[in-house]
């Protein structure tokens, strides 16, 4: 069993700056990308950031430059800033680890979803 934890998201004015965080635990072999999705109400599901587990990012055209990804790969731990928050960033957040099973099977684990709302 994989679990993901994710914290960090709430209530933030435009403009304005939060930091997500999701960790991974349990039955971990190998950890091959980490990164973020949203959805919000209505819209289809996008992914937001990916890093790769060499550290490559891919960040979606309308968060470049807001928005940077990490990992801390000793604590199986991705992170999301975000800073320039504008109302239209307003989503449930959800991150995902891509493992590597001993087998060398890929399986993608994602997180309960934070919700982050952006509003004055």
């Amino acid at each position: 069993q994989v679990q993901l934890v994710e914290s960090g998201g709430g209530l933030v004015q435009p403009g304005g700056s939060l930091r997500l965080s999701c960790a991974a635990s349990g039955s971990i072999f190998s950890i091959n990308d980490m990164g973020w999705d949203r959805q919000a109400p209505g819209k289809q599901r996008e992914v937001v950031a990916v890093i790769s587990s060499a550290g490559n990012t891919y960040y979606a055209d309308s968060v470049k430059g807001r928005f940077t990804g990490s990992r801390d790969n000793a604590k199986n731990t991705v992170y999301l800033q975000m800073n320039s928050l504008k109302p239209e960033d307003a989503a449930v957040y959800y991150c995902y680890v891509r493992l590597r099973r001993p087998s060398g099977l890929f399986v993608d684990h994602w997180g309960q979803g934070t919700q982050v709302t952006v509003s004055s």
